[in-house]
């Protein structure tokens, strides 16, 4: 008898899921006390400003590759707006005071939705691989409780931004696309002997058959869901693409035969009508605000040949220098960054889950139920390593990732269940012992969380403590920042955010063309936070260009009126003057 979870069972199961995995990320969000990495403070900042009334603008600019170039300016010129959007519920309901504890409600919740569809996605790879019941339950469970304590899913469940937002939309999506590429219009596949309907639902007349075709709440709902994706991450695409392929590949009509040409084009049309009226707006605003419908700096991020090319001002990526790297150098790029993403994204974060999952995923990939989502990981993967390798390595694969550490719980408890019963058929063990796959991974993976979250938090608490003593150095050096706005720094969206100033981006560029860009924002004042970083800056004002006599150093000290020692919060900040 195969596994088929009814109404209760399932709302039961689910819930469950979702109440552990909210009650763990609702503790783990809790002890952080700083909006890390930058790209969190960024949208919970947009999110706030958005409740105080000054519309979706940001007071950081961190990127010059997207006119106009103005600060404070309209925000979400590279990312996209839907995270923030949430987030601003309920800063408005709590209060902007609160705006970065309010804005992980938002990221906790919908983490928490995304390990209950990983029980989902786990109950369906059972009842396709005709597992006994307890076995399937088990693997169903298993596959929720696991993805309630990975680490990285804990993780981004802490931080409001993209990347919880983004997998929970493309879980969903991926199971709405098995239900409705199945033999039956209710997403099963017919039992033996019974009966298969010989008309689509619609009711008997042509008109009415045909507005319930193009209306098909399957196909309008995954529009929806592809369609919001798009406005979290520019991957959606990816999640569009994976759409098509299951379609003309594997979709079956009722009947069990394959589509015509024609309905394939229903299933493609539909969901992407919906999908490009829910972006439509979002393009215009874009188009108005930077003269362009789509998200920018695509082109720059494909041409970068350093991570901190995002930054640049005057040295931008041209297809020129991309090549002048030469073969070699152009090769070394890509595996590079395929393997950051396989070994620092998917193992090492996710270990062992991620390394048992990727070594089983041959055995699971040709499961109807984890196609769509195999698709998506298999394009996200080549398209981020390949044709974005540098970029790849500060993020870009891995906040698209998330969906992807469920696939991987998945393919690893699918493998530990046939570990499991190869052994009690070795052994002749009578009694069920498929909870000893989930039970295992469950135990190595809650420690590992616990490091992983601990060393977020001493990161945050680190970054803050910076943060927080930076203001009231700068004024007794006499250099407030207020008044000297707009602020270079190297951690524009942290000090924009922190301190309630607009600032803007070092690029890693000449002393002149740091000179350029303060002349034409009429900046005064650089400040360096992070000087142990490996960064070019302030060394480079050493080396004895002309320009770099422009920038003179503000002595800071601490409350006792002493230069910063060893330990200090200050230790590592400099700032200078620019008196050209």
């Amino acid at each position: 008898m195969s596994f088929r979870p009814g109404r209760r069972e399932a709302w039961l199961s689910a819930g469950a899921v979702f109440a552990l995995a909210l009650a763990v990320r609702a503790v783990a969000a809790a002890t952080l006390s700083f909006p890390v990495p930058e790209d969190t403070a960024y949208y919970a900042g947009v999110a706030r400003n958005l409740v105080e009334g000054r519309g979706l603008v940001s007071d950081a600019l961190w990127s010059y590759q997207t006119p106009p170039l103005e600060v404070p300016r309209a925000a979400f010129e590279v990312w996209l707006p839907l995270p923030s959007l949430l987030a601003a519920v309920p800063i408005w309901l709590a209060g902007a005071a609160n705006w970065f504890r309010a804005a992980q409600v938002f990221s906790v919740v919908v983490s928490a939705i995304g390990a209950a569809l990983a029980w989902q996605l786990g109950a369906d790879v059972a009842a396709e691989m005709k597992l006994p019941i307890g076995r399937a339950r088990t693997l169903a469970v298993g596959t929720g409780v696991v993805a309630c304590f990975l680490g990285p899913l804990v993780v981004y469940g802490m931080l409001p931004d993209s990347t919880a937002l983004f997998a929970a939309l493309s879980l969903a999506a991926c199971l709405l696309m098995t239900r409705i590429g199945a033999r039956t219009p209710e997403g099963g596949r017919p039992a033996e002997g019974g009966r298969v309907p010989d008309r689509p639902a619609g009711g008997g007349r042509p008109f009415d058959r045909l507005l319930g075709r193009l209306f098909d709440r399957r196909l309008v709902a995954l529009g929806l869901l592809i369609g919001f994706a798009g406005l979290t991450r520019s991957e959606a695409v990816w999640l569009g693409l994976a759409w098509v392929v299951v379609v003309w590949r594997w979709t079956l009509t009722p009947a069990g035969e394959r589509p015509s040409r024609l309905e394939r084009l229903r299933l493609v049309a539909v969901p992407a009508a919906v999908a490009a009226l829910i972006f439509a707006p979002w393009a215009v605003r874009d188009w108005l605000a930077f003269g362009s419908p789509l998200p920018g700096q695509t082109l720059a991020n494909a041409l970068s040949v350093n991570p901190t090319d995002i930054y640049a001002y005057q040295d931008q990526p041209t297809l020129a220098n991309y090549l002048a790297q030469g073969p070699a150098a152009l090769i070394g790029m890509r595996v590079t960054g395929i393997v950051h993403n396989l070994v620092d994204v998917l193992i090492v974060p996710g270990f062992p889950i991620g390394f048992i999952g990727l070594l089983a995923l041959p055995n699971c990939a040709r499961l109807h139920a984890l196609r769509p989502l195999v698709l998506l990981a298999v394009i996200t993967f080549l398209v981020t390593s390949l044709v974005f390798p540098v970029s790849t390595t500060w993020g870009t694969f891995l906040h698209a990732a998330g969906a992807i550490y469920v696939l991987l719980i998945i393919s690893c408890l699918v493998a530990l269940d046939s570990f499991v019963a190869w052994v009690g058929r070795l052994r002749h063990w009578w009694r069920p012992v498929a909870w000893l796959g989930p039970a295992l991974a469950t135990a190595v993976v809650v420690p590992l969380m616990f490091v992983s979250v601990v060393s977020l938090d001493r990161g945050a608490d680190t970054t803050r403590a910076r943060f927080d003593a930076l203001p009231a150095a700068l004024d007794r050096a006499g250099v407030p920042l207020a008044a000297n706005a707009p602020i270079i720094t190297d951690d524009p969206i942290w000090l924009a955010e922190s301190a309630h100033v607009t600032a803007l981006a070092l690029p890693e560029e000449s002393p002149e063309s740091v000179l350029a860009l303060a002349r034409h924002f009429g900046s005064r004042l650089l400040v360096i936070v992070q000087t142990d970083d490996g960064g070019e800056w302030p060394a480079i004002l050493d080396d004895g260009a002309p320009a770099a006599q422009c920038f003179r150093e503000v002595r800071l000290t601490d409350n006792s009126g002493k230069p910063p020692s060893q330990g200090s919060p200050l230790f590592q900040i400099r700032a200078f003057r620019i008196v050209c």
